[in-house]
């Protein structure tokens, strides 16, 4: 084989791998859907045989910090934390004390979230005890039109308990961007590790 024969070889096979990696992320990423979307109320998920005024106290400290987003408030942003709150973004920056997170959220608001609003579904509300409780559900920011439920791409966590004066408070939120494409791969090559919500 000459030279130019072998250059054309290469390249032919680096195009046809190229496109089968292509359409393979394809597949991937068309084939992602998530089975278990949510609820956009929150008070949906309170739990039977809870308190309900917890509930509904809790759903509404998650509406304040919607509604505090909406209006770029830093300030009513960060008043739904306790003192001591902890709040992790889902490029892992970790935020330490209610004063670090209004502040980190301030510069956000003017900034690369400025003019957006929150859109969220919840999964489930799990008291642990009468003052602890975690709440998972799908979030994102947006702007223009609202995101539907599927294509929400960050999974959330809270944990709430209730302050000294007696309202419910978040004293820790994790925040984890999806990677569809990965998670279906992996449920794929393992379907074992998929939840049961989304088999």
């Amino acid at each position: 084989m000459n030279k130019k024969t072998v250059m054309r070889t290469a390249l032919a096979t680096a195009a046809v791998l190229a496109l089968g990696a292509v359409g393979a992320y394809l597949y991937l990423d068309t084939t992602s859907g998530i089975r278990r979307t949510g609820t956009e109320n929150c008070a949906d998920v309170i739990p039977a045989g809870a308190d309900r005024a917890d509930g509904e106290a809790i759903c509404a400290t998650l509406d304040a910090l919607t509604d505090a987003w909406a209006r770029g408030d830093a300030d009513a942003y960060g008043r739904q934390f306790t003192e001591d709150g902890t709040y992790t973004t889902y490029v892992g920056s970790h935020y330490e004390g209610r004063a670090d997170i209004t502040e980190g959220h301030r510069a956000l608001f003017e900034d690369f979230v400025k003019g957006s609003k929150l859109a969220a579904s919840y999964l489930d509300l799990r008291f642990l005890g009468k003052d602890a409780a975690i709440l998972t559900g799908r979030g994102d920011d947006y702007t223009g039109s609202k995101p539907g439920l599927a294509e929400l791409s960050k999974v959330q966590t809270y944990t709430l308990v209730r302050d000294t004066d007696g309202a419910w408070r978040i004293a820790a939120f994790h925040n984890t961007q999806r990677r569809n494409v990965m998670e279906r791969f992996s449920f794929l090559y393992s379907p074992a590790t998929a939840p049961k919500a989304e088999k």
